[in-house]
């Protein structure tokens, strides 16, 4: 300080300090010299932080699943994450494996219970139309027979014979998450560039990162058989962590008990989700969307084109103004297999349907029920989903691919009333199998 006037310095001994009076225009200098330093330490800050957010997203990524291709597919070129141009197309497998989850899955029972890959247990198909204006998640019922094409082996190790019939839900112990992906591009003729296979933990962890998920019960839902069990009571019901897990996962406690019921309460509770990442401004928020991404990695094994964090990010952000009216849950139209009452196949007229607006990049409208799991709290009756006819022999085939190209309608297609689903906008409940 011996460069300043002795004025200014501290007094030697016991003599109080005296001030002299600064120009006013130093004095607002000086505040708006402390003003802009301390703007420029929090940009820094923000900087620093979502660097870090990066940077600890990143070390979490598993290593790529290569996606394979149909004979005569080639797969599209992956787009600038910068900011994802053009539709998305994203299967998201939920298995049931219990290898190295820890805890209560290192039980004998549930070890016993699936193992190593695991059954894909639930698979739902995102699409995102080429304008971001429209999506779609489509379940697809785990007891669907399908054809499973030939899959390369998840180590390289050569070729997996398909099969002409088995349960959709064999493909992920057969082929990995390569031949889930195969066997949903056979039966909808779309390209499908993303993938991320997710474990139990995931489902919890990811509920944690956004603060639990609010569903509404019309009954109360109990399930002795989940883990842990349900006993949830009607009304309002905020879910997180591995509850939020046991109730996507309940088949017995929701609907007639069928996987066709679970799926509708998936319904329920993924529309409440979404409500609550565009309306609780998740998808403004870069700390909480990168919270989501680092949840969602340390428990997926991701394609190799989901290995870079920022992706799972920009594809969030491509449904940042599509609309909640906008965004259609439905389930993959399916009848009972003649063959076996347990079972289910295609719906091949509804189906079509279907196959069609994602082949064309048409956005779509339901016309049916919601679902054998829900109800609308605000229609006057909610009717029971409607059993499709048998399929016409003669209607073309739903898994051939729809013909590209063709124009598109001056609105979203109305779907047949077979198909169930809802919206994201609307706020249903899960009604309990009591």
């Amino acid at each position: 300080m011996t460069d300043l006037p002795r004025r200014h310095q501290r007094a030697q001994g016991p003599t109080a300090v005296r001030h002299g009076r600064l120009p006013r225009r130093r004095a607002v200098g000086t505040v708006m010299r402390i003003l802009a330093a301390a703007v420029a330490v929090v940009v820094v800050s923000i900087g620093s932080v979502a660097a870090f957010a990066v940077w600890d997203v990143a070390r979490s990524v598993k290593t790529g699943v290569a996606l394979p291709a149909l004979p005569g597919h080639t797969k599209q070129a992956i787009p600038n994450v910068g900011a994802i141009q053009g539709g998305v197309n994203l299967l998201l497998t939920g298995t049931d494996s219990r290898s190295n989850l820890g805890g209560v899955y290192d039980s004998a029972e549930e070890q016993d219970a699936s193992t190593g890959e695991g059954n894909n247990d639930v698979t739902m198909l995102l699409h995102i139309a080429q304008d971001h204006k429209s999506a779609m998640v489509v379940s697809f019922p785990r007891d669907l027979m399908v054809k499973i094409p030939d899959c390369p082996a998840p180590n390289g190790g050569g070729t997996i014979d398909g099969s002409s019939s088995a349960m959709f839900n064999t493909a992920l112990s057969r082929g990995g998450l390569g031949c889930v992906v195969l066997t949903v591009e056979q039966l909808t003729g779309i390209d499908i560039p993303f993938g991320a296979v997710i474990n139990f933990n995931g489902v919890s962890a990811m509920s944690n990162a956004i603060g639990g998920v609010s569903v509404c019960l019309a009954t109360p839902v109990t399930d002795d058989y989940t883990t842990p069990p349900l006993d949830l009571p009607a009304g309002e019901n905020t879910l997180v962590g591995d509850m939020a897990l046991s109730f996507l996962r309940s088949r017995h406690g929701v609907g007639d008990g069928s996987d066709l019921g679970r799926i509708s309460n998936q319904q329920v509770f993924l529309s409440a989700l979404a409500r609550k990442v565009v309306s609780g401004g998740v998808l403004s928020n870069p700390v909480q969307l990168y919270g989501l991404a680092k949840a969602a990695v340390e428990n997926i094994t991701p394609s190799d084109t989901l290995t870079n964090p920022t992706t799972l990010v920009e594809i969030a952000l491509a449904l940042k103004d599509t609309g909640l009216d906008n965004m259609v849950f439905l389930q993959y139209p399916a009848i009972t297999d003649p063959d076996d009452a347990d079972r289910v196949i295609v719906d091949d007229n509804a189906a079509s349907a279907i196959n069609t607006a994602l082949v064309n990049d048409q956005p779509v409208k339901l016309t049916g029920s919601i679902g054998r799991a829900a109800e609308d709290p605000t229609a006057p009756g909610t009717p029971e989903p409607t059993t499709p006819t048998t399929p016409d022999p003669t209607a073309p085939d739903a898994s051939a691919p729809a013909t590209p190209g063709a124009p598109a309608t001056s609105g979203p297609v109305e779907l047949p009333s077979s198909i169930t689903g809802q919206t994201a906008a609307q706020a249903t409940c899960t009604k309990g199998n009591n």
